[in-house]
């Protein structure tokens, strides 16, 4: 049996580890790994913050009529599956970014690791599905505040600009534009805080009115286990699904966070994904039971005019509105990936085996290289990419008012493929036991604690390695397993979406 690479020089073990004597320069290896690159500074409530508001949109106010196809019981289901297996798209991010150096991880520099001439596909499909987000939060506020203006004023449509959606589209403009242009998520933690507020706001209506009983004369018949049929329970899947997507901004989030250790980042990703789940489960439980199958897909949109209701149409606006930021955020640094990209051949000559474990940032030279990934953007070129994303952007809300066809087709691919498909696939390649990478980071992983194990604690010290062995291989088929699921979801939502187009 092939021995496991020691330390050039230090007396080995039976099972080519080596001996206890090394364990302070193995844990002075594994400090100085877990130090390399640029430390942030956000904290953990403001990382939970950025990532609720990135995941929990609009699309709640849809998910009473997701449930109304499914029933009751069926649409928890999904809905708390979806969750988890979002979640579980998280964590992979989170275990991909220990390849890399503090501050440096994204999918561009995962790609150059692993598919480096795919690198461009990868990026440009998160470009366009957040380009597309953005464009619908913009097309959101146009339709609405007409709507709060006649709810504010009974002269609203005498005065034509107030209820010119242009004329809104235009407006906020002004105030988002400032806020795309700030670099780091953790600069957007209030305005993400005020969306938050948003949202509470909007559980609290719907919870209301469910209690308050005043829509029972508008239900419809209600179903607990009795589903629509297929198709439409097909249909509904996408926007249970698409809810959760918030996998482009969890690189930046790793980045930033100041406290980067696997409990506190597991915990970022725990505490958003359970939040995001029971606002869903809620306002789709009490929604439906409010209207039953007459639900609509915006549940808002069906309360009778009131003070409250036209506050909540404002909630959404506001909603959105610091929504925005949070899509130029990724679209602009995968622009800027994409630009950058260059076909890239493989080193021919991979570093020997027994070479001393490098640092993280060093693990980078196995793989097909030229440039650092986590190279800046130059004021220019950040000035340049966004505002090119924000005049697009607000040409095409200004021309175009619908772009649900558009967003199927875009949130079919786009979603599926940052949420499910690209974690999934990053992580299979990078961990694979013959990875360069993987290789070389597991081996500081095992020679630290076998050393910290002490001799007495040999045979202990040797299971608890074969268990954690054992967990590396279930977390790398498991990644697998998400990434085909992935592409499952992906022809499944384009295939519905095309036969509900066709069907129109």
């Amino acid at each position: 049996m092939a021995s496991y690479s020691a330390i050039p020089g230090e007396p080995s073990e039976g099972d080519g580890r080596p001996a206890s004597a090394a364990s302070s320069r193995g844990r002075r290896s594994r400090r100085g790994r877990k130090e390399a690159g640029v430390a942030g500074q956000a904290s953990f409530a403001s990382s939970v913050i950025n990532l609720v508001n990135t995941i929990v949109g609009a699309g709640v106010l849809a998910m009473p009529s997701a449930l109304s196809h499914m029933g009751i019981f069926l649409g928890v289901v999904v809905i708390i599956w979806s969750g988890l297996t979002a979640g579980f798209g998280l964590y992979l991010q989170v275990r991909c970014a220990e390849y890399l150096d503090r501050g440096s991880a994204s999918f561009f520099a995962l790609s150059q690791m692993t598919y480096p001439n795919a690198a461009v596909i990868f990026d440009a499909a998160i470009a366009i599905k957040c380009f597309g987000v953005g464009i619908s939060y913009l097309i959101i506020i146009g339709d609405l505040m007409p709507g709060v203006m006649r709810g504010l004023t009974d002269r609203a449509d005498d005065i034509g600009y107030l209820v010119d959606r242009h004329f809104w589209i235009t407006g906020f403009m002004l105030i988002v534009i400032p806020l795309s242009f700030l670099r780091r998520l953790d600069s957007l933690k209030y305005t993400s805080v005020v969306a938050l507020i948003s949202i509470g706001y909007l559980v609290i209506l719907v919870v209301a009115h469910f209690i308050k009983g005043d829509t029972l004369q508008d239900r419809g018949e209600v179903h607990v286990f009795k589903w629509s049929g297929a198709i439409p329970t097909l249909a509904s899947v996408p926007v249970i699904v698409f809810a959760y997507t918030c996998h482009q901004n969890m690189f930046s989030i790793l980045n930033e966070i100041s406290n980067n250790s696997h409990f506190r980042t597991t915990g970022v990703v725990m505490t958003s994904i359970g939040t995001a789940c029971s606002i869903y489960i809620l306002v789709a439980i009490t929604g439906y039971l409010s209207y039953g199958d007459n639900i609509l897909g915006n549940i808002v949109s069906m309360y009778p005019p009131s003070v409250a209701s036209t506050i909540g149409r404002a909630a959404i606006v506001i909603l959105v509105m610091f929504s925005y930021p949070l899509q130029v955020h990724p679209c602009r640094a995968s622009v800027d990936a994409v630009l950058k990209w260059r076909p890239m051949k493989r080193q021919a000559h991979q570093s020997s085996d027994n070479s001393p474990s490098p640092s993280r940032s060093t693990l980078l030279s196995g793989a097909p290289a030229a440039r650092p990934p986590s190279a800046e953007m130059s004021d220019i070129r950040f000035a340049a990419i966004t505002t090119a994303v924000i005049v697009l952007s607000y040409i095409v809300a200004m021309t175009v008012s619908s772009l649900e066809k558009v967003l199927a087709y875009v949130g079919s691919t786009g979603s599926t493929s940052i949420s499910f498909i690209l974690p999934g696939l990053f992580y299979y390649k990078i961990s694979s036991p013959s990875s360069p990478h993987h290789q070389r980071l597991m081996k500081e992983d095992d020679d630290e604690e076998y050393d910290g194990s002490g001799d007495d604690e040999g045979d202990g010290a040797g299971k608890s390695w074969k268990g954690k062995q054992w967990k590396r291989g279930l977390l790398r088929k498991l990644s697998l397993a998400l990434a085909i699921y992935g592409f499952v979801v992906m022809v499944v939502c384009l295939a519905t979406n095309t036969f509900l187009i066709a069907s129109h």
